[in-house]
Parts: structure tokens; C-alpha cells; sequence
């Protein structure tokens, strides 16, 4: 080494400098989210969040965590920054909305190969527009200029979110029983899961290349992939206070399989009629060109049902309509019997 030469962190690849002009300029996108709740700005070394005790008689505090996966990788093919963060909101903020709980503020991670400012606002920007949709605060995160970890134009994403629930209106499937019935909701698209599949598929062996024109989707395949996965807060938190919601799952990694077995009792299953689902034509286009069986699908993506609710037969019409007077387009897509079979799809 030569005597003369000077390093420093900066030179290692790390611009602290960069990182404080990143600061500065996510401080607007943080603002949008802010709730009465919030005492703090960000800059400190925690964000404090007063929680109202006027509103909960006996609150239950529920937590999630997650990320976006490698849905990322064609928001770095595109150069399309300011949408992922909605899906990092919307992963987390929906799992906790399964239990009855109303988000209250967010924390997000963002790790990568070089702090660029533009990207780190444009992700930010993301993440608050998916906490003005879910009506959480984002009171806090941490960016991570990590080089030789991730390449230059590499990035992850990682979000947390703190939800409250009365602890009488708790949602936890305990209260299923045979003959209630599920209600869909329909889901943008993909979501975030399955994207390596997705990847495989439709980049490798069929070779679309994202900025073409798909005339089967009426857009191109990059912004088809993109679309924001759904934040269904707003839609299902006064459903919850108006009636007796039995159970709630987020069809996210393992389909509705694995994720709606996750609140059926023992004893019970839940049987599926695929005929019964609005199909949007990605899921076609996927399973054709790719080969792929039913079972396999299902197991893997949302199959165009991003959340899934059920409610006794007796009131179930009324949910319907509740939901369809909020905006949604709620499908019937099926029942509860008794099995040990977990879920059945027909």
C-alpha cells in the first residue's frame, strides 16, 4: 500500500453523506402517513408511537413481518422504483388485518449495494403510499448501504408492523364451524409471491421481454408483473365491526392451500370451488406456457383471491353487501364441512 494513500469509509463504498440527503428528502413521504398518535419525527433512534387507550378496553397488540421477494428483481429489471413499497406495506399490513387488528404504524429496512438518493425516495415514496392506503403511521426504518453484500444496483426490502385488536372482536379461526361459508376478494394480480416461478416461466423459457406489449393483458408484461399487491384495510375494518368475521387469510406463499388451513379447527376443511373464482388471464398464460398443474398453481399464487373471509350462512348475504357498498367485488368461492383434509380444491 502506498503511504500516501487515504481511505476512508466513503471509499470502502459507504456515503454517510448521501445517506443524510436521503434522509432529508424521505421526510415528505413520512409526513403523509402521520398519525395523531405519532410524537416523533424521524431522525431519532426510535420512533414513538402514544398509543390511545380510549379506543381499546382490553387491546391485543399484533405484530407481522415481511417482504417483497423477488418481485424485486423486475422492479431493478424496469427501473420502477415507487411501487414496491406499496407491496412491502400491503404484506404485512394484510396479515395482521387477519386477526381483527387495525395497523398502526410501520417500520421499513432497505439494504443495498449504493445509497443512491432518488431510489432510496422513490422506494419510500412506496411505502408511504401503502401506509396512507392501510392508515398506518411509518414512524421509523433504517437504509443500509452495504457494498460488495448486494451489487450496485441491487436492493431489498424488509417492513414491520404493529396492529391493535379489542381483545373480544380477536380473529383467530377458534369459531369455525361447518356450513359457514368463504368469501373472496378479488386480488390485483400476482401480488409478490411466486415470482421466481413467474421468472422462470415467462422471462427464461417463454422470453417476454417486460417493456412488450401483452395484448392478452391489454398492457405490458412489466407493468402487469408490477401492480401493486392489494391493501385490504379500509374494506374490512368496519366489516369487522359490524359483524361476527369467524376467520381471515392472506393468500400470499403457499396459496390458498396453505394459508386458509391456517385458521380451519381441527376437524373441519374447507372446500374450494376453483369454477367459482373470477379468473384474470396471467394465471392462464402461466399455467400454459409453463406446464403447470392445478394443485401447482393453487399452491403457489392467489389464483386472483388475495383475501379470504368467513362468515356463518346465516348473515353471509349481508356481508356481501357490505362489501360490495365498500367498493369490493366479494365472490362466494366456498363452504366449511367436516374432514380432516384441510383444504379441498375442487
Amino acid at each position: 500500500m502506498k503511504d500516501k494513500e487515504q481511505m476512508s469509509y466513503k471509499t470502502a463504498g459507504v456515503d454517510i453523506e448521501a445517506a443524510g440527503q436521503s434522509v432529508e428528502m424521505i421526510k415528505t413521504w413520512v409526513e403523509k402517513t402521520r398519525r395523531p398518535e405519532v410524537l416523533t419525527g424521524i431522525g431519532l433512534f426510535g420512533g414513538m408511537f402514544a398509543f390511545d387507550t380510549s379506543k381499546f378496553k382490553e387491546p391485543v397488540l399484533v405484530s407481522g413481518t415481511d417482504g417483497v421477494g423477488t418481485k424485486l428483481k423486475i422492479a431493478q429489471m424496469m427501473q420502477v422504483h415507487d411501487t414496491v413499497g406499496i407491496d412491502l406495506v400491503a404484506m404485512c399490513v394484510n396479515d395482521v388485518l387477519c386477526h381483527g387488528a387495525e395497523p398502526l404504524f410501520f417500520l421499513d429496512y432497505i439494504g443495498l449495494g449504493k445509497l443512491k438518493p432518488d431510489l432510496v425516495e422513490a422506494l419510500v415514496k412506496g411505502v408511504s403510499e401503502g401506509c396512507v392506503q392501510a392508515g398506518c403511521a411509518l414512524i421509523g426504518g433504517e437504509t443500509a448501504e452495504m457494498p460488495g453484500f448486494y451489487d450496485v444496483d441491487e436492493y431489498d426490502l424488509a417492513g414491520f408492523v404493529v396492529g391493535a385488536v379489542e381483545r373480544s372482536r380477536l380473529i383467530d379461526g377458534s369459531q369455525i364451524e361447518a356450513d359457514d361459508v368463504i368469501i373472496g376478494l378479488p386480488s390485483s394480480g400476482i401480488h409478490s409471491n411466486g415470482f421466481s416461478l413467474v421468472r422462470k416461466v415467462l422471462l427464461e423459457k417463454a422470453g417476454v421481454k417486460l417493456d412488450e406489449y401483452a395484448p392478452e393483458l391489454g398492457r405490458s408484461w412489466g407493468e402487469e408483473l408490477l401492480t401493486p399487491t392489494r391493501i385490504y384495510v379500509k374494506s374490512i375494518l368496519p366489516l369487522i365491526r359490524e359483524f361476527d368475521i369467524k376467520g381471515i387469510a392472506h393468500i400470499t406463499g403457499g396459496g390458498m392451500p396453505e394459508n386458509i388451513e391456517r385458521i380451519i379447527p381441527a376437524g373441519l376443511q374447507a372446500v374450494i370451488e376453483s369454477s367459482q373464482i373470477k379468473s384474470q388471464p396471467i394465471y392462464e398464460i402461466i399455467q400454459t406456457t409453463g406446464g403447470i398443474e392445478k394443485t401447482e398453481m393453487f399452491k403457489t399464487f392467489n389464483m386472483g383471491i388475495g383475501l379470504a373471509i368467513v362468515v356463518s350462512t346465516r348473515y353471509y348475504d349481508k356481508v356481501l353487501e357490505a362489501l360490495k357498498n365498500a367498493g369490493e367485488n366479494p365472490q362466494l368461492i366456498g363452504r366449511i364441512e367436516a374432514g380432516n383434509e384441510g383444504v379441498v380444491i375442487r
